[in-house]
């Protein structure tokens, strides 16, 4: 299982990763493993506003459909429109091409302290 250094984790398997003031999101490996084929990813809006914890949207695969939970709070600036015609790249590149938003963070530094590390994240997973 694929969980690179450099990103958090939420305990319900998603990733996080700060570039500048802009934080991509996407699923874990483990999460698109779990779910299968992904066949639709329902996005948020552009300019909607994220809650750390709070569901932003929904993937549904050929096993189940599971939502989607921010790991950060802050404004929706960036959507992966290409998932609409080719969700798959969920399950090959679940780290890169794969993202499903970008949120700029209002309170990131106290908020990542919620968080796992990749080393926290590979316990809960392999628990």
């Amino acid at each position: 299982m694929n969980i690179p250094s450099g990103y958090l984790y939420t305990k319900e398997h998603e990733w996080v990763k700060l570039e500048g003031d802009i934080a991509s999101v996407g699923i874990t490996d483990f999460a698109q493993g779990e779910l299968g084929d992904v066949v639709f990813v329902q996005l948020p809006s552009i300019g909607s506003k994220a809650v750390q914890g709070d569901s932003f949207g929904t993937i549904e695969a050929v096993k189940a459909v599971a939502e989607l939970y921010s790991p950060l709070s802050g404004e929706v600036v960036e959507v992966n429109s290409e998932l609409s015609a080719t969700p798959e790249i969920i399950n090959r590149e679940p780290y890169s091409s794969g993202w499903i938003v970008k949120i700029r963070p209002t309170n990131f530094e106290a908020e990542r302290l919620n968080l796992l590390s990749p080393e926290a994240y590979k316990d809960l997973t392999s628990a």
